[in-house]
């Protein structure tokens, strides 16, 4: 067997089509984002900084220490860099390494450590490759980079990091990447004698070491990488192991401000079209609705106004004529919700603080302050504003509640303040206790608990009730009709306007304002491929609030229509039901793309996924909500009532 690399001998296992990096805004907004990080100016010759990350698979989803593996120890011992909030949440455990790599210092087959691989060793190693495990490396905080082909597109990507080792079809064969060529970029700093690392890339190879006589250990096999006349490193029990390396250094007209933009700019014509593509299906969508409503609601609301407000004739008199449709309802269209008022209260107030949180999240990532090279920054992002927009919350639900002429506001307040966070932090804790069981990275530290729960204990639970103290003491909601005390009987209605065909149908079409873009975030979330275009994504995210208000409008208006004035929950469902769709299509996802091969991996991608859905499901229905009631309030104040 002669030498292999990531394109010959033996087969790496399948990487998908998917991994592809989504486009990134043009290098003045990478510019924009990234000069906001710490420059590192290096002098020449001087020492570069080589750390490890975690170890990760997209099959699985169960990252790995980098030590956990039998590969090369500092030896001066392995040092933890100081990770944030968001890094410990993803997974990320940066460390120190072995690698010594000096600015402008090629080096050749540079022999690392050697190890002996016991019977735990090889499986383990075997275990990974089946698997899909990559090494993540970094040099001034900037990702490792292999380059990838895409045979099905016929493009070529770069995808970060490199697998852990190689296997045949038959799987009969195990070989390590053992060594490896490390390619780095530098660009000279204008009117200094300094550089800056702009680009990192890295070619693995499998090779079966020779280790050379003498006092000094030297390899002999390192010309074997050219002529591919050496075997593989292959995983036996027993084995030894000879880890090296080489440095290739080149000069680059990349300027440090543009250096992530292989990982952010991939394929960007075609990735931007798919993205249009998107932007276009949702434009058309919102168009849709909005010309139904212009065409339909507006021209019978306008009819149905002026003959409402009309002074009845004597011809009208001798008629006898009887006023039908929505009017008939203004007695109890605003009758507070006979079912679970406090809860919807609760659900209504949790929405619109999940909704500032995504607005804000998404407006920031879109002006650049969330940066790629801030690693964690986005989960640190959407923590805070969650944290922060506690006050929303309370505001919201106490406000309503008081609409509701609900009496236990206590109850109500605290219900606000720990229903969805019980929620997620339970789902959150017990898959913790998922990736604890398997040792794995992802395992959330103690501390890191306790600053979670600081956060929502010590700032978000006293700005719900300070929200909700507010909220309490504004006058409720007023309405243009005065309720009756005797609720009107509503008639049998048809089966296109029973709850469960109106609920199903009310998220359809806000789900298919959303689908494309949604394909990008999960693959960001699930495969690790870098999402930067906030700016697609602020545009999406207003087409879909725009349709979910637009479809709640035209399901209240035919439900008054037809003397069914129990809109409150319906339309906190109808539009809401957007989640269930985007959990169906994840389901999808998860079977197509992401091809797991453990349980838990089951367990972990549906368990964060039942929490997002729940989420977006709070989201879109706070939006229907808000519409329906506004659009009501407006109709009924334009009528005159006897």
């Amino acid at each position: 067997m002669k030498g292999i690399n990531l394109n010959d001998g033996l087969t790496p296992r399948p990487l998908l089509p998917s991994l592809q990096v989504p486009p990134h805004p043009p290098s003045l907004i990478a510019s924009i984002i990234l000069l906001s990080t710490s420059h590192n100016f290096l002098p020449p010759f001087s020492l570069t900084p080589y750390q490890v990350n975690k170890i990760t698979s997209s099959q699985t989803q169960i990252p790995y220490d980098y030590y956990s593996f039998p590969f090369c120890r500092p030896a001066n011992g392995v040092h933890h860099y100081g990770e944030n909030l968001g890094e410990f949440l993803t997974g990320d455990r940066i460390e120190n390494s072995p690698y010594e790599l000096q600015m402008k210092v090629d080096q050749s087959c540079t022999l690392l450590c050697s190890q002996t691989l016991t019977k735990k060793d090889v499986s383990k190693l075997k275990e990974a490759i089946l698997e899909g495990y990559s090494h993540n490396w970094i040099i001034d905080n900037l990702p490792a980079a292999s380059v990838m082909v895409d045979d099905v597109y016929q493009t070529t990507y770069y995808s970060r990091g490199f697998l852990v080792g190689l296997t045949d079809e038959k799987q009969e064969v195990f070989a390590l990447h053992n060594h490896v060529r490390i390619y780095l970029d530098y660009h000279r700093v204008d009117g200094q004698d300094a550089f800056r690392v702009v680009g990192f890339r890295v070619r693995p190879f499998s090779i079966d070491h020779k280790i050379g006589e003498g006092a000094t250990p030297s390899l002999t096999t390192c010309e074997a990488l050219e002529s591919g006349t050496a075997g593989p490193a292959e995983i036996k029990d027993g084995a030894v192991i000879h880890f090296s390396y080489d440095v290739q250094w080149e000069a680059s007209d990349v300027r440090w401000a543009s250096r992530w933009d292989i990982y952010l700019n991939m394929d960007h014509t075609k990735t931007d079209k798919v993205h249009w593509f998107s932007i276009a299906n949702s434009a058309l969508i919102v168009l849709f609705l909005t010309g139904m409503i212009a065409m339909i609601l507006i021209r019978n609301l306008c009819r149905d106004i002026t003959r409402y407000n009309r002074v009845p004739t004597e011809e009208d008199r001798a008629e006898e004529r009887e006023e039908s449709g929505w009017k008939l309802v203004h007695a109890d269209v605003f009758r507070p919700p006979t079912s679970h008022p406090m809860l919807l209260s609760v659900m209504v107030g949790t929405g619109a603080q999940l909704l500032m949180m995504a607005f804000f999240t998404i407006v920031f990532a879109a002006v650049g302050f969330l940066s790629p090279a801030n690693r964690g920054s986005l989960m640190i992002a959407v923590l805070l504003t969650y944290v922060l927009m506690g006050s929303v919350a309370g505001f919201v639900s106490a406000r309503l509640y008081k609409t509701f002429k609900g009496k236990q506001w206590q109850k109500c307040t605290v219900f606000t303040a720990l229903w969805y966070p019980s929620i997620c932090f339970t789902v959150f804790l017990c898959l913790d206790f998922i990736d604890v069981s398997y040792g794995s990275s992802g395992a959330v530290p103690f501390l890191e608990m306790l600053k979670l729960l600081t956060l929502w204990f010590g700032i978000s639970v006293p700005l719900v009730f300070m929200g909700a103290y507010l909220g309490y003491k504004r006058d409720a909601i007023t309405f243009p009709v005065v309720t009756s005390n005797i609720p009107r009987e509503i008639p049998d209605q048809p089966w296109y306007l029973s709850r469960s065909f109106v609920i199903l149908a009310g998220g359809i079409l806000p789900f298919g304002a959303c689908f494309v873009e949604l394909f990008f975030i999960l693959t960001s979330m699930w495969l690790g491929a870098y999402y930067y275009v906030f700016g697609f994504l602020l545009l999406v995210f207003t087409i879909l609030l725009v349709t979910c208000a637009e479809i709640t409008i035209v399901m209240t208006y035919f439900q008054l229509c037809n003397e069914d004035y129990n809109w409150w929950w319906r339309s906190f469902l109808s539009s809401g039901s957007t989640a269930l769709y985007v959990l169906l299509y994840s389901a999808v996802y998860f079977t197509n793309i992401v091809q797991p091969n453990l349980f838990a991996t089951y367990l972990l991608y549906f368990g964060y996924m039942s929490i997002i859905s729940l989420g977006m499901f709070l989201m879109t229905g706070c939006i229907g909500f808000a519409a329906s009631l506004w659009f009501n309030r407006l109709i009924f104040s334009s009528i005159k009532v006897d």
